[in-house]
Parts: C-alpha cells; sequence; structure tokens
C-alpha cells in the first residue's frame, strides 16, 4: 500500500509538472524572447535561448510614444488600480456586511439579483453603458473606470465577503450591542479586523483585474497620454508598417510584474480569503 501511494504521488506531481510547463512555456517564451533582438525574433522562435542578449528593447520600448515614456503608462494604471480597487472593496464591504446581518423585505430578490449580474457579460451592458457616460460627459476621462467601482457593482467580492461574514458568530455583533455600540461601530471595530483575509484578497484580486482591464480602457480613454499599460502596448503594433515586436515583449514583461509579485508575496492570502468562512480557533 505504502509502494502505491508513492508511485500515485510522484505520477501526479509528474502529470502536474508538465501540465505547469506547457501552461508558462508562452510566457517564459515572451520574456526570453524581450532579450532577443527584434529581427531575430520569429526567425529563431523555435529557441528559447536568445543567442545573444540585448536590452534594447526594454530601452526601446521604455521610451513611448510621441514623446511620452512608457513610465506614464504605468502610473496611469497604478492611479486607476489603486482607487478602482479602494472604492470596490470598502463599498462591497459595506453591502456585504448588510447581505450578511440585516434582515429586510426584499433581502432574498437583491441578493438573487447580484448574483445573476455575476453571470451577465460585460458586453451586454457595453452599449448601454457607454451611451449613459457619454451622457455624463465622462468619455475621455478616467472616471468610467474609477467611479462605477464605488458603489459595489462588482458581484463576486460581495458575495465574498457576505459569506466570511456569515461565518462569524452573531454573539459578537449581540455582545457589541449589549455594550451600546452601533451598527457602525461593529462593522469597524469587530467585522473589520476579522474579515481582514477576505478584503485582502478582494484588493488583490480587484487590482490584478482592473490592471488587466483592456476593453473598457479602449472604450472610454482617447487620449495617448491617459492610456493604461494594457492599452498602450497595442501600439506597439502597426498594421500599416512595420510592428516593433521586440519592445512590445519588454514592457509586456514588465507589465506582468505586479500580477507576479502579488501571486509570490500574498499568495497565503488569496487562499485564506477564499478558503477560510470564519473564526479560526
Amino acid at each position: 500500500m505504502k509502494e502505491k501511494r508513492m508511485l500515485s504521488a510522484v505520477v501526479y506531481h509528474v502529470l502536474v509538472f508538465a501540465m505547469g510547463i506547457v501552461m508558462i512555456y508562452p510566457l517564459v517564451w515572451m520574456v526570453m524572447s524581450s532579450f532577443k533582438e527584434s529581427n531575430t525574433i520569429f526567425t529563431t522562435a523555435s529557441s528559447l535561448i536568445p543567442e545573444k542578449f540585448t536590452l534594447a528593447n526594454y530601452v526601446n520600448g521604455w521610451k513611448g510614444f510621441a514623446k511620452i515614456s512608457f513610465g506614464a503608462f504605468f502610473r496611469n494604471s497604478i492611479f486607476i488600480s489603486i482607487v478602482a480597487t479602494i472604492g470596490t472593496v470598502c463599498s462591497s464591504a459595506f453591502v456585504a456586511y448588510g447581505f450578511a446581518r440585516f434582515k429586510f423585505r426584499g433581502k432574498n430578490l437583491l441578493f438573487s439579483a447580484m448574483l445573476l449580474s455575476m453571470m451577465l457579460p460585460a458586453q451586454v451592458l457595453m452599449i448601454p453603458q457607454y451611451l449613459w457616460y457619454q451622457k455624463l460627459n465622462w468619455v475621455g476621462t478616467f472616471l468610467p473606470l474609477i467611479v462605477p467601482y464605488f458603489f459595489a457593482t462588482q458581484g463576486f467580492f460581495i458575495y465574498l465577503i457576505s459569506n466570511f461574514i456569515g461565518g462569524i458568530p452573531v454573539e459578537l455583533d449581540e455582545a457589541a450591542k449589549i455594550d451600546g455600540c452601533s451598527y457602525m461601530g461593529i462593522f469597524s471595530r469587530i467585522m473589520i479586523p476579522l474579515i481582514k483575509p477576505a478584503l485582502v484578497t478582494s484588493c488583490l484580486f480587484s487590482f490584478m483585474w482592473r490592471w488587466d482591464d483592456f476593453l473598457s480602457a479602449l472604450l472610454y480613454v482617447n487620449k495617448t497620454a491617459m492610456y493604461p499599460v494594457s492599452l498602450a502596448l497595442k501600439l506597439f503594433c502597426d498594421p500599416g508598417s512595420s510592428s516593433d515586436y521586440g519592445a512590445m515583449f519588454a514592457m509586456a514583461s514588465l507589465s506582468i510584474l505586479p500580477s507576479v509579485l502579488i501571486f509570490i508575496f500574498f499568495q497565503k492570502y488569496l487562499v485564506e480569503g477564499i478558503s477560510t468562512s470564519g473564526l479560526k480557533g
């Protein structure tokens, strides 16, 4: 039995490792190609290791376009991602607390509507949202990329945090009420410290989703100086002339660094926030 378990464990890890290599190979190929000379990237596509390492792609890519450094695009992405994440987490925590702890007429209907909104494709809302923001004169600004998230429009985070709050004993709330604590006091002094794993998880997911958001930026941002990184990368591709794939791969490699670092340093919070549904003893 011991030998069978060991054999199954070896087979399992070998298969997982092989699948991991297959999935990560395109990413590794892009990073390694960013160190190749641009005119040799596709002629040596079968070779992962560059024949001659060069940093020219990073230098050329960082120069940006029309005297706009690529650092400006990174600043735009950081601003949009951080502000939108703050709005998402704060509003979602308030709404989740209401769903988890309050009883009111139409609660189940509203909760069901929130769950249904998670299943609604973004393409269905694209045209009405654009017309709405156009009426508000928001098109061409960062407002459509930030303001909506201050109104708990991300059902996933509401569902995540409300489930987490549901695992916290109600007796803590009742004890706080006896001590004269208001609902806001209970939320700020008791709930916030206890749901930190869920809040951290929501922050990480929201930041990565906003950082990678290409479609919203494509719809609402029309000035090159305001492009986030996800949209600025397409500027390296010019269908009418030659495209600088080396610089594009170099800047794409830099653009994935935040997501990679978040996964490396906050992996335990991601797992804990999703899997934990109550207090730890």
